[in-house]
């Protein structure tokens, strides 16, 4: 039976990160060195599938301090971790190594800057995620005010309007964290913003691959899990680029066939901590229901790598 013709995008740049690779290969160098189990506060990254390949090398993944022993090794996850925690592994006697992505420490070191100058901060990012947990508890409580959208910058009290500062996630929608920042500028004209901005090279890039890829796709699919917050904010550029069906999947078997019936075209990107054997796993899909011809669509070239926490480097 002949295959229908489908041709395939595929977003350039797309899926792992600096910080990601860096975060994954931490957490390999300790159960090297230190051999299993090795704790892990939180997801490393935001992927189910990294996830359990890590448990099934020895890694324990937990969500606070309190769940790991005082002698084995316990790593610090990618989104960053407030003040607090690495103080109390400390206060503890334990081995920890921090797998912060040095562009979210950036943004920690430029908080506490501010806050020496005598500025408050004001964080753009979502509630409750990890990143920006970890971000607010780089200050003290009533530090930093914290806005998700441009309606809310109307209902925040600084203690002095005149003395604010602003910072965001590092994972955040380019064209939406831009709206609000004129919104945070327009009521208080004297705030400061980042010496370079806070967004990482990495979610830019990802966000201006998915606008010049959309356009030209009938729908759009973003491997990546549904807790990573650069992963859906690709299906949401997606949308806004002018691509009909923009959807996030986890894994291949996460495709909805029958809402791409009748298609010409598929774009496919993935989000910073998705690893390239899930894409080539959803393009095989593909490969197995049309005859496929791939279009790269690429718009950068990364070359960032990271170093490793010298204590991983040296002999155990």
């Amino acid at each position: 039976m002949t295959k229908p013709p489908l041709t395939l995008y595929l977003a350039a740049p797309r899926g792992f990160c600096a910080g990601v690779d860096r975060a994954i290969k931490i957490v390999e160098m300790a159960l090297q060195k230190w051999g299993a189990p090795v704790y892990v506060r939180h997801e490393i990254v935001h992927n189910k599938f990294v996830v359990d390949d890590l448990r099934a090398k020895g890694a324990v993944f937990v969500e606070e301090l309190d769940d790991c022993p005082d002698d084995r090794p316990v790593i610090f996850s990618a989104h960053g971790v407030p003040k607090a925690v690495p103080a109390e592994a400390a206060r503890r006697k334990m081995i920890y190594v921090d797998a912060t992505c040095p562009l979210v420490s950036k943004v920690h070191i430029e908080a506490a800057r501010h806050h020496d100058n005598g500025l408050q901060m004001v964080m753009i990012g979502h509630e409750g995620h990890p990143e920006t947990v970890g971000t607010m508890g780089q200050l003290p409580p009533g530090e930093v005010l914290l806005v998700e959208t441009a309606d809310d910058v109307a209902q925040i009290t600084p203690r002095d309007p005149a003395k604010l500062a602003f910072i965001t996630q590092t994972t955040l929608s380019v064209d939406d964290t831009a709206e609000i920042v004129s919104a945070l500028q327009a009521r208080f004209p004297a705030i400061v913003g980042p010496h370079k901005e806070d967004i990482c090279y990495a979610t830019t890039n990802r966000q201006e691959a998915v606008k010049a890829m959309a356009p030209k796709a009938d729908a759009m699919l973003v491997v990546g899990a549904p807790n990573s917050s650069n992963s859906r904010r690709l299906v949401e550029v997606g949308s806004r680029a002018g691509c009909r069906y923009s959807q996030l999947v986890q894994r291949a078997t996460d495709i909805d066939w029958r809402a791409l019936e009748g298609i010409a075209s598929i774009g496919i990107t993935a989000g910073a901590s998705a690893p390239e054997v899930l894409i080539d796993e959803v393009i095989d899909a593909f490969r197995a229901r049309y005859d496929v011809n791939i279009e790269m669509v690429e718009t950068a070239v990364e070359n960032v790598e990271f170093k490793v926490p010298r204590v991983l480097r040296e002999p155990a």
